[in-house]
């Protein structure tokens, strides 16, 4: 065969050597568009997604379990806040008088001495009787810081006006506002309790002593009011205008029957410096 007749010849059969091998592949083969797009979404369809699994919360162990805490039975508030409360006025107790008001007269004798004799000695040297419109308040004892008035009541009493010459006060406590730090500097509550009066009340029966006047404090709130005179010894010269307002001493003393209805007590006692000496009644009616 001539040469050139055989090169075409194999130029042919490798041309549709060709074209075979190039059919195959496009059906067979490599994929075709369709399938390159389904298999790219079917690969995004099962990857997985880029937010991080979520772990799931281990069970807790029951020493884990928080223990709730137990709230306090209401029954025990109540009973806590009824005992700060004063039973009925029909109750036998002091509570009973707290918040008690009487209003009556007290018909008061007091005698003045004096250190006018020639030798110095104390001596008797007037004596006077008058009455006043009175007054006699009860409450509950009074609290100052972290104490308590150890009476079964506090009790203020009042004879006349402060103002006025034969005027009594009798308080049985009170609270005084002193500095928050003591000598050496340590914190101490500035409400300061002051209890002047020993007071016992039972059956409606009152036994009360003066027991500290508390000058030392210089809150001193036991006090009758007289007026002295202007020049000592000399009562021809006058007295000083308004009275004097004198401390009564420990020892003074506030008896009688005392109950939810009215009072009939009797006091008696003298001033600290020894100058007047005085008793009185009380008769007063509950309000």
């Amino acid at each position: 065969m001539p040469t050139d007749i055989r090169v075409r010849l194999v130029a042919t059969v490798c041309a549709g050597l060709l074209c075979a091998s190039l059919a195959g592949c496009g059906k067979h083969g490599a994929p075709t568009a369709d399938a390159s797009t389904a298999s790219a979404g079917t690969l995004a369809s099962a990857a997985p997604s880029s937010a991080p699994a979520s772990t799931p919360e281990p069970t807790p162990s029951v020493s884990d379990v928080a223990t709730p805490t137990p709230t306090p039975a209401t029954e025990e508030a109540t009973t806590a806040a009824a005992s700060q409360e004063p039973v009925s006025a029909g109750g036998s107790g002091a509570s009973a008088l707290w918040g008690r008001a009487y209003s009556g007269t007290a018909s008061i004798s007091v005698d003045i001495y004096d250190y006018c004799s020639t030798d110095g000695s104390r001596r008797l040297a007037d004596s006077r009787t008058y009455s006043m419109n009175s007054t006699l308040d009860l409450n509950r004892p009074r609290t100052g810081g972290d104490q308590t008035e150890n009476n079964p009541f506090s009790m203020l009493f009042a004879a006349g006006n402060s103002s006025q010459a034969g005027a009594v006060s009798f308080w049985s406590s009170s609270v005084s506002t002193v500095s928050s730090q003591d000598l050496a500097g340590n914190y101490r509550d500035p409400n300061l309790l002051l209890t002047y009066w020993d007071i016992d009340w039972s059956d409606g029966e009152l036994d009360a002593r003066l027991t500290d006047p508390h000058a030392r404090e210089a809150v001193v709130l036991n006090l009758l009011n007289w007026p002295g005179l202007l020049v000592a010894c000399r009562s021809d010269l006058g007295q000083m205008p308004g009275g004097f307002p004198h401390a009564l001493a420990a020892g003074t003393t506030f008896t009688g029957r005392l109950d939810s209805s009215g009072a009939s007590l009797t006091a008696a006692g003298s001033t600290t410096d020894g100058v007047v000496a005085f008793k009185f009644t009380f008769d007063g009616t509950a309000s």
